[in-house]
C-alpha cells in the first residue's frame, strides 16, 4: 500500500491527478435536532452518538480516514454559565420561536457528563487529538440562514462566537458546514471575516438545493430518500482543483450517508452499491466526492452502521492502492485548491 503521506495536493505519485475522498460529519448532539416535535424519542439517538464517536475515531485511524467535524459552538462548553459569557449580544429573532436554542439552554450549574446531550468539550478534544481530524464551525448556535428573522449582521456575531468557542479550547476554526445545509450566497462574506477557508455547498440536484425548512416538502424528502438506493440524480463528483473568486472553497457534498435502517434493510446492497459506484468514478476520474452524516446518525443499530461504513473504507482502500485515491478533510482541498490557483486570481 502507498503511504498516506506520499499524497500531498492533487497529484499523486506518478504525476497523475487523484482523485480525494472527503468525509464531514454535523456534530450537533441535542442542537441539531432539539426543533423537532417528537426530539424526545430521539434521545437514544444523541446519547449513542457520545460511544459512537471514539468508534468512529478508532475506525478513521484504522483506515487512515481524515475527516471534517463540524461542531456546533455549544458544545465546546462545560456547562450553560460559560456559554453565555461567550455567545453574541446580537442574535437572531426568529419568527419560529421554536428554533431559538437560548430559549432552551439547560440550568446554569448543569455540566458535561458522560451522559451529556449539551455539551461536549471532552468528545472534542478527543476527535482532535486523533490525526487527520479537522474540528470545524456548524455556527455558534446550530444557526439557521434562510429562516425568517435573522439576518446578515447577526450570522456574522454567530460565527465570530463560534470562532471564539474554538480558540478557548486551542483551536483555529478553518471550515464551515451551514446547518441544514441552509447555504445562503451573500453569506459568504462574514465567513471570510471569521477566518474560513472552506464550507460545504450542497449537491447540484434540485432536491438538495438549499430552502427553509417550511418549503422543503415531501416530495424533497422523498426524492432524497431514493436518491439513496436508486440513481436519480447524477453529477455529484466536482472537478479537481477547485477554483473560486477567493475563500472561502466550496467542498461541494456528494451523498448523504443514511445511517441503517431495519425496515429497508433489504435494499442495503442497493445503498452500498451506489456509494461505491460514485467513489469509483471520482478515483478513476481524479474528481472529489464528499460523504456527509451525523455522528447521532450512528447512535442507534451502531454496529450495523460501523460493518456498513467499513465496506465503505475497504472498497476505498482499494481505490487508493489502484488509483491513489487519497482521504482529506476540508480544510486540506481548500488548502490545496488555494496553492493550485492560476497566478492572478484571487
Amino acid at each position: 500500500m502507498i503511504p498516506d503521506e506520499h499524497y500531498t495536493g492533487f497529484p499523486n505519485i506518478r504525476g497523475q491527478q487523484c482523485g480525494q475522498l472527503v468525509i464531514s460529519l454535523d456534530f450537533e448532539l441535542y442542537w441539531g435536532v432539539r426543533q423537532r416535535a417528537l426530539v424526545k424519542d430521539y434521545f437514544p439517538n444523541i446519547l449513542g452518538a457520545r460511544r459512537a464517536i471514539p468508534a468512529l475515531l478508532d475506525l478513521f485511524t484504522k483506515y487512515s480516514i481524515h475527516a471534517t467535524w463540524a461542531t456546533v459552538g455549544f458544545l465546546f462548553f462545560d456547562q450553560t454559565r460559560t456559554l453565555l459569557d461567550f455567545a453574541p449580544r446580537q442574535r437572531p429573532e426568529y419568527s419560529d420561536r421554536r428554533l431559538d436554542p437560548y430559549s432552551d439552554l439547560p440550568p446554569a450549574d448543569v455540566r458535561e457528563t458522560s451522559e451529556s446531550i449539551f455539551f461536549a468539550p471532552s468528545l472534542i478534544r478527543l476527535i482532535a487529538g486523533t490525526a487527520g481530524q479537522e474540528i470545524a464551525t456548524h455556527t455558534f448556535s446550530h444557526y439557521f440562514c434562510l429562516e425568517e428573522g435573522q439576518n446578515i449582521e447577526t450570522f456574522r456575531q454567530d460565527l465570530l462566537a463560534a470562532r471564539a468557542a474554538g480558540r478557548q479550547l486551542g483551536l483555529e476554526l478553518r471550515s464551515l458546514v451551514f446547518p441544514q445545509n441552509e447555504f445562503r450566497a451573500e453569506y459568504i462574506r462574514p465567513c471570510v471575516d471569521a477566518g474560513i477557508t472552506a464550507y460545504r455547498g450542497n449537491p447540484p440536484s434540485w432536491v438538495y438545493q438549499e430552502a427553509p425548512q417550511d418549503q422543503q416538502g415531501h416530495i424533497r424528502r422523498l426524492g432524497r430518500l431514493a436518491d439513496a438506493y436508486l440513481p436519480l440524480t447524477s453529477g455529484n463528483c466536482r472537478t479537481l482543483p477547485i477554483f473560486s473568486d477567493g475563500t472561502p472553497v466550496n467542498v461541494p457534498a456528494s451523498r448523504f450517508l443514511r445511517p441503517y435502517s431495519p425496515t429497508l434493510r433489504a435494499f442495503e446492497r442497493l445503498r452500498l452499491r451506489r456509494i461505491i459506484a460514485e467513489m469509483s468514478v471520482a478515483a478513476r476520474k481524479g474528481l472529489l466526492y464528499h460523504l456527509w452524516w451525523h455522528p447521532h446518525n450512528f447512535g442507534l443499530n451502531t454496529e450495523d452502521n460501523l460493518a456498513f461504513l467499513r465496506k465503505i473504507l475497504d472498497h476505498y482502500r482499494l481505490l487508493r492502492e489502484r488509483y491513489g485515491f487519497a482521504s482529506r478533510n476540508m480544510g486540506e482541498v481548500a488548502d490545496a485548491c488555494l496553492e493550485a490557483r492560476p497566478e492572478g486570481r484571487p
